[in-house]
Order: structure tokens, then sequence, then C-alpha cells
């Protein structure tokens, strides 16, 4: 290839004669293809009757580097697929916020090129569209890390439902288990299904049963709201959920005494 490309008057191989038919010519570039890809073309009728283009691939020309503006970097970024946008012109929206106003968007291009940041379009459906110059792989970050926040304070206040089962003729330490297992998970936020499962003949104890669910709720006391209950199956039940207020109050009496304990050992100093 190199051969190709010297000064020297190009020389058709010697089987070319041979030939019975003329092998089909080399793709032909435009100009402008030429120019973009570092390539350079050498005419030669010598061989075939027909003029045929031999590319050559010139070692010292550089290719084009896109920039950081030029076009997506996944499916998900078409905010910097400038190419998207038809308009002529842009609303610009500097790295500093700042409102430009409204220019063309060969300007807008070359400000995010000179700041070596990212040309990102904002709203591609306005007139002219509004784009921002910014550093889009920090924006995205950022922007994860807030979804990833919101997930857990979102996780932190969904509320479980723990299930506890009883017998209508369940004996006081068993009872005092659950009890205790209550309390907890209505202090960590959850909600507490209580369960009598009554079988065969024991639907005869509904009462008890019924009895049983009541004193357990009694027990609780403040520290949870009824939400639902089913007393006609034999699948005897209530749902408590926690209640709020109780809880708010319980986690700033402990502060109020802090405060207390610290006055007192200041007065006595």
């Amino acid at each position: 290839m190199a051969g190709i490309a010297g000064n020297h008057l190009f020389k058709p191989p010697l089987y070319c004669s041979k030939l019975r038919s003329p092998p089909t010519p080399p793709l032909s570039f435009s100009s402008f293809e030429s120019k973009l890809f570092g390539l350079s073309s050498y005419n030669s009728s010598n061989c075939f009757s027909n003029s045929v283009t031999f590319i050559c691939i010139s070692t010292s020309s550089r290719l084009p580097i896109a920039a950081r503006y030029s076009g997506p970097r996944s499916d998900e970024d078409q905010a910097l697929d400038i190419s998207s946008i038809k308009s002529d012109n842009v609303r610009l929206i500097d790295e500093h916020q700042t409102m430009v106003g409204v220019l063309s968007k060969s300007v807008a291009i070359q400000m995010a090129e000179d700041a070596e940041l990212d040309l990102v379009i904002l709203s591609l459906d306005a007139d002219p569209p509004v784009v921002r110059i910014m550093d889009y792989d920090k924006y995205r970050y950022e922007q994860q890390k807030k979804k990833r926040e919101q997930q857990k304070k979102s996780a932190a206040n969904r509320m479980v439902l723990k299930e506890l089962k009883m017998g209508y003729n369940i004996d006081v330490h068993d009872y005092s288990v659950r009890l205790k297992a209550a309390q907890k998970f209505l202090k960590d936020g959850d909600k507490v299904k209580v369960m009598v499962n009554l079988k065969g003949r024991e639907n005869e104890f509904r009462n008890i049963a019924i009895e049983l669910i009541r004193r357990f709720q009694n027990d609780i006391g403040e520290l949870a709201i009824e939400e639902s209950k089913n007393f006609r199956d034999r699948n005897i039940y209530m749902v408590l959920v926690p209640n709020k207020a109780t809880l708010q109050k319980a986690a700033e009496s402990p502060k109020k005494k802090d405060k207390s304990s610290v006055s007192e050992v200041s007065a006595s100093i």
C-alpha cells in the first residue's frame, strides 16, 4: 500500500492481461468521505477499459475525534444526542445555571467544547429546544444517589406484617412470649396480626377465642390501633398497627430526661 501512495507511476500487475473478465472495481468515495477518513485516490486506465479508482490510506492524516457532546453514550442517554435537534437555534443554560438565552446550535456546541463539558438536552419539544452545559456523568451519579436514598426511606417507612398464632387454650407463658413479641414488632413500626385458628370441634370455643383476642388488644394498650378484624370464620384474627402518636411520645421522653439530668448536674456544680 505504501507503493501505491508514492510518487512513482502506478504499474498494473502483470496478470491483468490474462484475466477473462475485469474484476469488480473497488468502492469509490466522494471527496468529503476521502477527507473524513484520510483516504487518497489514484486513477488508472492502463489495465482495463473502464477507469478504476484505487484507494490508499494515508498514515499521516488523523481521524476526527468525537467531542463529548456529539452523541448518546447508551440507549438511556438520549439527552446527549444533539443530532436529534432539528432546529438551528437553542435556548442555552450555561454550566453556572445561568440562562444565556437563544443562540445558534453551533455556538452552543462550541461553548460546551470550550468548557470541556457535555451539552445536554433538557427539553427537545420546546421552541427552541432547551439545552444545558454540565458534567453529565456527575449529574447522573447524583440522580442515582438520590434515587437510592429515596428507596431506602420508602423501605424504612414500609410496614411489615408480622403474624402471631395462638391456641384458644394457650398457657400463660406462651401468651406472655407472644405479647412481648407483638410489643417489639409494633415499636419497630411493623403491623401485627394475632390469629386463633379453630379446627373441627374447637369452633364451639369461638367466644373464648374472641375474648382472648380482646384481652391481647387490651394488654397492648395505646401502643397499637386496631386496623381490621375477623370474628366470623374459623380463622379468628385482628390486625394491629403502631400508634404513631404513642411511639413519638416514647421517643421524645428519653430526650427530656437527658436534658433534665444535665441541668441537675450543672446546678450542683
